[in-house]
């Protein structure tokens, strides 16, 4: 028998997967963090600021919603598939910088996955600073805070 879910649980699903891209056989968080490089130069970057930052706030409480609710979905901790936390990580380490180049952008995409993958202290430990979603959105914001330091020494901000 096939287990009916409502419609807000396949909506944080949709939420959780990145709009699919977490659904990708390999590497789904690679392909997380790409969806959200393409999607930057249209729904991010070409905010203001202030808008970045309310962008990335809500980013972060709705994935903390998904996540948790895929992860109880799923009947997984941090499951592969929900890369909305990559989509975060990137976007907060591209807040600050109101232009980016294409090259920049890859640049952004490269150290973020560094990062999000290798997880040098304080990532891995931040996974545990919040509980269910807010542990897997937390790690990779500060993934995509080691990012952006590097990002802006490399560009001399």
């Amino acid at each position: 028998m096939t287990e009916q879910r409502s419609f807000m649980d396949r909506t944080a699903l949709f939420v959780a997967r990145g709009l699919g891209a977490g659904l990708f056989p390999v590497a789904p968080g690679t392909c997380g963090t790409a969806l959200g490089a393409l999607l930057a130069p249209w729904l991010f970057l070409p905010l203001s600021f202030p808008a970045r930052l309310v962008v990335v706030i809500l980013v972060f409480m709705l994935g903390c919603w998904a996540a948790d609710r895929a992860e109880h979905l799923l009947g997984r901790k941090d499951p592969g598939e929900v890369v909305i936390d990559e989509i975060f990580g990137l976007w907060l380490c591209l807040l600050p910088f109101a232009q980016v180049s294409t090259q920049g952008l890859a640049w952004a995409f490269v150290l973020f996955r560094i990062f999000d993958i290798a997880k040098p202290w304080p990532v891995r430990q931040a996974e545990s600073w919040l509980p269910g979603g807010g542990g897997v959105m937390i790690d990779d914001g500060v993934a995509g805070l080691w990012a952006m330091v590097v990002f802006a020494a490399i560009h001399g901000v």
